[in-house]
């Protein structure tokens, strides 16, 4: 990890011994707490994320969304492929 900060977190006794047993099975190495909550705290940014983009689409046509999802994928590719004509 780069440009790291540093958290002082509490938890229960009961969920330290957990995560503690889960990542002992693979051996407990320098960092693995800490790999562990950053995707953890990820996962958890990347549902409310969806969460949040499902609510704010729930009144729009299923295949209006289609549409605009399909046509922003081919905007992308296009970009993609433009960008790798031009690196050569």
């Amino acid at each position: 990890m780069q440009d790291t900060v540093r958290w002082n977190i509490k938890v229960s006794r009961e969920t330290d011994v957990s995560l503690r047993s889960l990542l002992g099975g693979d051996g407990i190495r320098r960092g693995d707490l800490s790999r562990f909550i950053e995707r953890a705290v990820r996962a958890e940014i990347f549902n409310r994320n969806v969460m949040e983009m499902k609510a704010n689409n729930m009144d729009i046509d299923p295949g209006e969304l289609e549409d605009l999802i399909d046509a922003t994928v081919r905007e992308v590719r296009a970009e993609r492929a433009a960008e790798l004509t031009r690196q050569g």
